[in-house]
């Protein structure tokens, strides 16, 4: 048995419905400029910064980022983190950091495709830094970085995003036991809508 096609409107039918036209999507422009007017013009705005806003950004809300990486079918992985800005231990550069613990999709997707992207955001503002990661823990040792470097480097990552604690005893005791590495972000992008 064969089906009919589906009829198409007709003029009088549109008529009906309340259209003399047939419907066409709205253009681009007038799309983005519908949205300007609901949308605060500081949520959409990209600008070019430097980690300074990031830094500022992180003192407000207790450090809290969301990152992202590549998976390998190409979708994107997020989470949300407790990172800061501090310089690489081998390097130097200024950079975003944050402490992930061993077995973590994040650290299998930046071994494979070492790159981020970290995003934090307090109120209306918000900053964002992308750019190659560096992998530094037990399972992803650094030459020049011993496991007394590697104690030192997670505490300096806990503290820059604005982490306290009474026991550092306990905290490196447990870093240990959960095989924590230090991801560290060298940004080539940083932007925000400040």
């Amino acid at each position: 048995m064969q089906r009919s096609p589906i009829p198409r409107p007709t003029a009088s039918r549109s008529r009906r419905i309340g259209r003399t036209t047939p419907w066409r999507p709205a253009r681009p422009a007038a799309h983005a400029a519908e949205l300007a007017r609901w949308i605060p013009r500081q949520a959409i705005v990209r600008r070019v910064t430097d980690l300074a806003d990031f830094q500022r950004l992180v003192g407000r809300d207790a450090g809290l980022c969301v990152v992202s990486t590549l998976r390998a079918d190409t979708t994107i992985h997020s989470s949300v983190v407790n990172a800061g800005v501090l310089p690489h231990p081998v390097t130097g550069a200024l950079g975003v950091g944050f402490v992930a613990q061993g077995g973590t999709r994040k650290l299998v997707h930046l071994r494979a495709r070492p790159r981020a992207t970290v995003v934090v955001r307090a109120g209306w503002e918000w900053a964002a830094a992308e750019g190659p990661a560096d992998l530094i823990g037990p399972d992803d040792p650094k030459p020049g970085i011993d496991a007394e470097g590697l104690r030192l480097l997670l505490r300096a990552v806990f503290t820059a995003a604005g982490g306290t604690h009474d026991d550092w005893d306990t905290y490196d005791r447990v870093m240990a036991e959960e095989h924590r590495t230090a991801v560290l972000i060298t940004p080539d992008h940083v932007y925000s809508n400040r």
